[in-house]
């Protein structure tokens, strides 16, 4: 058994991915959605080994308090500052993963397999959790420069501190200004998703040739990936991020490693 915790969860297409692969794959198995309060979180973890689970996701609010939970905290998920997967050890201990910055980057190799992180500047918005996941991948990837904007200024210099080169933080003001010339530009932000305002970002400066990505799935096509495409630029939305991160959780609990097939997105697609 597998699940993912959060408050609230039962939105969450999680449970639908993979019992998706279970039933593809013809492996015993289930996963669910368990609703955790905050305060209940240190309890449900450590119930994980005697309930028979093999681990679980974690989802808001937990991605964070998780880490002085856990036994062990994988350098990835310690770097990013969040843990989105658990694995239960044969021991009966706790391992904390975070495959958000994985998901992330195959949904662009899968969309567009001869991108390049180092192939120009990129522009990352905002500087909550999605953005520590996207710049730690992309840093990785050998980015050689990401200009990154926020409202608040003070997580943006503070991201770019402790983060380093290549991340220049760059002032909300000047966001217009700061997609000149880049090769990507990516909103992790909410602003765009179902009920929120659209991002307040201007297009004009942005090369045609530059690939837009939006971490957000509902809606699939944002207000910022719907006016990249009209001025023809490629985009990339979030579902391809959530369904490569529940890949390597997947082969963590269940041994094998999922492919994310037409069949798959098309279902999860229907739910959106």
């Amino acid at each position: 058994m597998a699940g993912i915790m959060g408050w609230p969860v039962m939105h969450s297409r999680s449970p639908a991915i993979h019992n998706f692969w279970l039933a593809k794959y013809g492996l015993t198995g289930t996963y669910v959605p368990l609703a955790i309060r905050a305060e209940g979180l240190r309890a449900a973890l450590r119930a994980l080994p005697a309930l028979g689970f093999a681990g679980c996701n974690l989802t808001i609010p937990h991605k964070e308090a998780a880490f002085e939970i856990v036994d062990r905290v994988d350098p990835m998920a310690r770097r990013i500052g969040a843990i989105n997967c658990v694995v239960v050890a044969p021991d009966g201990s706790l391992d904390g993963y975070n495959y958000d910055g994985f998901g992330y980057i195959q949904s662009i190799l899968e969309a567009y397999p001869d991108w390049r992180a180092d192939a120009g500047p990129i522009v990352v918005v905002g500087a909550g959790g999605g953005a520590r996941a996207v710049l730690v991948s992309l840093i990785d990837q050998g980015a050689q420069e990401i200009r990154l904007v926020n409202r608040s200024p003070e997580r943006a210099l503070a991201l770019a501190r402790e983060f380093g080169a290549p991340i220049k933080a760059v002032a909300w003001n000047e966001r217009d200004a700061a997609i000149d010339g880049a090769a990507m530009l990516i909103n992790t932000t909410s602003q765009g998703m179902a009920g929120q305002p659209a991002l307040d970002l201007t297009l004009d400066k942005l090369p045609r040739s530059a690939l837009v990505s939006d971490i957000i799935y509902v809606p699939r096509e944002t207000p910022l990936l719907a006016a990249a495409r009209l001025r023809g630029n490629s985009t990339v939305n979030g579902l391809g991020m959530l369904l490569n991160q529940a890949r390597p959780a997947f082969k963590a609990w269940f041994g094998v490693m999922p492919e994310v097939t037409a069949e798959l997105r098309a279902m999860i697609e229907a739910t959106i």
